[in-house]
């Protein structure tokens, strides 16, 4: 094998942050546009309170039936609550999403709800409404918007979040400028987004009018003092205002900091918080503090639930029901019976094609490998039933919804499609492509397969720790053996080695490795296959955006962006079934299992009322935090 070294360790990033999509550069560039005025100067934010005692397995000393603990949101140390930065690692107060932003401590204008696809308002009044020919997206923000320091929110915050964002961000907001030219305060109260406008078939339209809907249930408002103060102190440097650690931001959510050490974030509930007003939910969420801890592995993550230490888990759990069924704990899930989540995720191996691999660039042996792989056995072994089969759903660029699967012509790339485990098909396509086995080589079965000498040799990799990809993984490494091609696991950590392979624009170590997909939200599937196989994202580092094996095709760019435009059915069904055939070819990555965009395992032997399928509350089982699951908070109540 190839000599591994391991890049020095980083700091977790956020995921498509906003603000933040990619790493430093050395250059500062000045501001581009005038700053926009209007808006009120706030004192200080008071300081958070002192530091709690912890015990002595570190946990902070907090009254239980006041707490809501999290896990699974993150894996290592937090390091501060500055939500301009991508370097805070700290999910449970900050992550913007397409899917929806967690909501605790900073606050979009709408909440997005993943079950009825719909956008509620949270920090704006109404609606949203565009303008006759759909180049202004507009909404006013609620007169009860507060910050925690009194002050009101108002549309200048919102305007000059994005005009931070433009001027100061690490990549200058890359991600939505062609998407968006400006957001603007037409007034204290009213924020106008103004769309990027392309011709189209004669006529003038919105870049990507439904990307612009997804903006405002993703982007956090940030207050403009706090801005303004964090550009002062750091000199306007982009490095420096990404590591300010912002121990003194300006919050309008329900909670704030309280603690944060190696072990754990913790947040304490704003008694004055905005929402309580009867224009928004009347009342202050149940839980006086929330919590994540962070384990090592998810062992420990589930020992903690099931001792009822921890009340929301976000993270896998192997063989689920039997917590209910045969050890009568009171845990539960959304949906009682399998997949007992929303399998709206498609965990992805994607192939680096800028690694010296012999055999890895050739579609034929990247297929051999997907083909032969036994999907059946990682939904049986990693998922432990938790997945529907690719037999239920045939494979594609979709998830399990209908939505989705109507866009597909499954009948045209039905011939292209695989469900694994056919060893034989996969045998058969390399000894046509001339990949031989060598009886010398010391390989299983003839030997292992050779490319001009060499033996077709990859790793396959997921971050150490996470028992179910790294489960998912072995399955695949076995599958190589079965068609002569030697694939061994390496399991990286993940706060460090592999997020710094995986987001690098040219890394070579990595050869096969697991990443997510989005899920829900109101582009999809556009945008999941954008973040699969679209080229704008080759060749970034610090990607956090997708297309991490660097594969490029300019037709699947073409068709990326004539999607957006296009409002007719039928053309759009032909144009993502067209994306289908592309990938299922070329196949530069291949999902190995259906899977809950987040878990929501919840303990209620302290907190209860929490949202299940049924129930006709609509709030989706997103962790009580994410979009408009922040509902949950004011629905809980405690067990008695």
């Amino acid at each position: 094998m190839k000599k591994r070294v391991l890049p020095l360790l980083l700091a977790m990033v956020m995921l498509f942050t906003v603000l933040a999509a990619c790493g430093p550069t050395d250059d500062t560039p000045a501001p581009t546009t005038a700053p926009p005025t209007g808006g009120d100067t706030p004192d200080a934010p008071p300081p958070p309170p002192p530091p709690p005692d912890t015990g002595d397995d570190g946990i902070v000393q907090i009254p239980r039936n006041e707490t809501l603990w999290f896990n699974g949101f993150q894996w290592g140390v937090s390091n501060g609550w500055n939500p301009f930065s991508n370097a805070m690692n700290n999910p449970l107060a900050m992550q913007e999403d397409s899917d929806g932003a967690r909501l605790v401590m900073f606050e979009t204008p709408y909440m997005y709800n993943m079950l009825d696809g719909k956008m509620y308002p949270l920090l704006a009044d109404g609606d949203y409404s565009w303008n006759a020919d759909r180049s202004e997206l507009s909404y006013t923000i609620k007169d009860a918007a507060t910050w925690n320091d009194g002050t009101p929110v108002t549309a200048h915050d919102a305007a000059f979040t994005w005009y931070v964002a433009v001027n100061y961000g690490m990549d200058g907001n890359s991600t939505w400028n062609p998407i968006i030219a400006d957001i603007v305060a037409q007034d204290d109260k009213t924020v106008v987004i103004k769309a990027v406008m392309v011709e189209f078939e004669d006529e003038m339209v919105p870049a990507n009018a439904n990307m612009m809907v997804q903006f405002v249930g993703q982007n956090y408002i940030l207050q403009k003092a706090w801005l303004e103060d964090l550009i002062d102190r750091n000199g306007g440097d982009q490095t420096a205002m990404n590591e300010d650690r912002g121990d003194d931001v300006a919050f309008s959510g329900p909670y704030g900091p309280f603690h944060m050490d190696d072990i754990q974030t913790v947040l304490i509930r704003n008694e004055d918080y905005w929402g309580q007003d009867a224009s928004m939910w009347g009342k202050l969420p149940a839980p006086r503090f929330i919590g994540n801890v962070n384990y090592e592995t998810n062992a420990a993550g589930d020992a903690a639930i099931v001792d009822g230490n921890i009340d929301v888990s976000q993270q896998f759990i192997m063989n689920v029901h039997l917590l209910w069924e045969d050890r009568g704990l009171p845990i539960s899930t959304y949906f009682p019976n399998p997949p007992y989540h929303i399998p709206a995720n498609m965990p992805t191996g994607f192939f680096n094609l800028n690694s010296p691999a012999p055999g890895i660039t050739d579609p034929v042996v990247r297929k051999a490998i997907a083909m032969a792989t036994d999907y059946d056995l990682i939904n049986a072994n990693a998922m432990t039933g938790q997945s529907p089969s690719f037999r239920d759903y045939p494979r594609s660029l979709m998830n399990t919804t209908a939505a989705e699967r109507a866009l597909l012509d499954n009948d045209r790339v039905a011939h292209l499609q695989w469900v694994g485990n056919q060893i034989d098909e996969a045998n058969e396509m390399l000894d046509e492509a001339g990949y031989a086995r060598n009886p010398d080589n010391g390989g299983p079965d003839g030997g292992w397969r050779e490319l001009d000498g060499a033996i077709l040799e990859m790793t396959v990799s997921a971050p150490d720790g996470w028992s179910d990809w790294q489960a998912a993984m072995e399955v695949v490494a076995a599958a190589g053996a079965a068609i002569g091609i030697k694939l061994e696991t390496w399991y990286p950590a993940w706060g460090g080695p592999y997020e710094a392979m995986m987001t690098s624009a040219d890394d070579t170590e990595l050869d096969i490795f697991m990443v997510w997909t989005s899920g829900i939200s109101p582009v999809q599937p556009w945008d999941r296959i954008r973040g699969l196989i679209s080229s704008e994202f080759t060749g970034s580092d610090h990607n956090w955006s997708g297309n991490w094996g660097q594969y490029v095709n300019p037709r699947v760019d073409e068709i990326l962006e004539m999607i957006p435009l296009i409002s007719d059915q039928a053309r759009l069904r032909d144009l993502y079934t067209e994306l289908v055939e592309i990938y299922l070819t070329d196949v530069p990555s291949f999902s190995l299992m259906y899977r809950p965009d987040k878990f929501h395992t919840v303990y209620e032997g302290v907190w209860t009322g929490f949202t299940e399928a049924g129930d006709g509350r609509n709030v989706p089982p997103v962790n009580a935090s994410v979009g408009y699951a922040i509902a949950d908070l004011y629905n809980i109540r405690l067990v008695g």
